[in-house]
This record gives C-alpha cells, structure tokens and sequence, in this order.
C-alpha cells in the first residue's frame, strides 16, 4: 500500500480522458452536465500547465457519441485522439502502448460513464497493467447517482482512489512558491473553481488592492513568494 502514500507529481503521473462526448453526456444523471464540462476542461488546463502525458479516447464517435467536447479538445489541439468499438479502453492496443510509451504508473482518470467504461478500464489497467489509477469522481459520470457511487464504491473497494478534480490541480502544484506555474493554476482556479476562484477574486482586489484590469489581462495575483 506504500505506494498510495505517495501524493501526485508532475512527475509520477499520465491522464486519461475517456468518451468524453455529447451524446455519452447526455446519460450522465449522476451530475450537473455543464458542471461536469467544467470540470473536465479545468482538470484538463490542468494537465496542460503540468506537461502531464494525456491521452484522450473515443468510442463510435461516429455512429453514436458525436465528438469530443469541443472545449477539451482546444486545450490539447494537437493530440491524437484514440477511437476504439471497446466499452472497456484497457481492451484496445492503442490505448495500452499509449499508456506504457508514457512510462508512469499512476493514471489519473476521467471519463463517462463511471459504472461501464471507467470501472472495467480501471480494474483492468491495475490488475493485467499493473498501474496505480486515480479515478476523478467529479470530472466523471454515471446514468444514475446510484449507479455512479456504487461505480466508485466497487472501484474503492479494489484499490481504486478517488478524487475531485480541483484535489489533482492542487497536488500537482504542492507549493504556492512554484513560480513557473502559480499564475496558470491561479487562472484555472478563478475560470473553474466557482467558490473558490471568487475569493481569489476578492483576495487580489480587495486585501491585495490589484487594480481589476490587473485581474483580468497579464499577471492575475501578488508574488507568490510574498
């Protein structure tokens, strides 16, 4: 178990977007659907700030999910997406060279729905490929709210671990004194965060005294190491 005492990094971790699409939103009741947008685009600024290897996958784009959402795919523009017929993405080979040619254990997951494709994807990759999979509850969904948490319940049960997106942003980050990408997480925050990024807001205005135009064009907050 040692090896889930270790937080994520930069370093020791890849991403996995799983049928993030329209017509797969459409099922998911176990969330706020736009709220569930959010949070997948914030998880995957996210990622981008951290030069986390990201893989995005599909099913029967095509003929039935549509495309991935649009918003997603313009943080990654140049990535290739991985089209599979599989329910279970562990089942094709494009997606288990990806994730070897990757190098790191620990895969950070978000996908639709919990109960089918991120499950059997993560009880698959951690039993057959041997990898560490942190499944993103809230960057996720399921048909039903049942169906949802039994999904995680069974996947906790296996070793799975949960989290929300915002949780993967902040340990990625770990230090407010990491210069080199304080202002981005800053502005994932203020973009995606609600609550949250309202009282950065208000910090910067407010206590810091930040003209609002600094707020919203070039640097967007007080040194970090002050």
């Amino acid at each position: 178990m040692s090896k889930y005492l270790e937080v994520l990094t930069p370093q020791n971790s890849q991403m996995i977007f799983i049928d993030q699409q329209p017509q797969m939103a459409f099922g998911v009741q176990s969330i706020d659907r736009q709220t569930l947008k959010n949070n997948v685009v914030g998880l995957a600024k996210a990622a981008k700030v951290f030069d986390i290897p990201t893989i995005i996958t599909t099913v029967e784009t095509e003929s039935f999910s549509g495309n991935t959402y649009p918003e997603l795919l313009a943080v990654f523009p140049e990535h290739k997406i991985l089209e599979r017929t599989s329910m279970n993405s562990w089942d094709d080979q494009n997606v288990r060279d990806a994730l070897a040619a990757n190098g790191r254990k620990k895969v950070v997951v978000s996908g639709l729905w919990t109960e089918v494709c991120n499950t059997t994807f993560a009880l698959c990759a951690a039993l057959e490929g041997d990898y560490e999979i942190y499944m993103v509850a809230d960057a996720s969904g399921g048909t039903s709210v049942e169906a949802h948490k039994c999904a995680m319940d069974r996947m906790v049960q296996a070793g799975i671990v949960p989290m929300t997106w915002q949780q993967v942003l902040l340990e990625w980050q770990r230090d407010w004194a990491r210069k080199e990408t304080y202002d981005a997480v800053i502005k994932i925050v203020q973009e995606h965060s609600g609550a949250y990024g309202m009282g950065v807001d208000y910090a910067y205005t407010m206590v810091h005294k930040a003209p609002e135009r600094v707020q919203h064009g070039g640097r967007i907050g007080p040194n970090p190491a002050s």
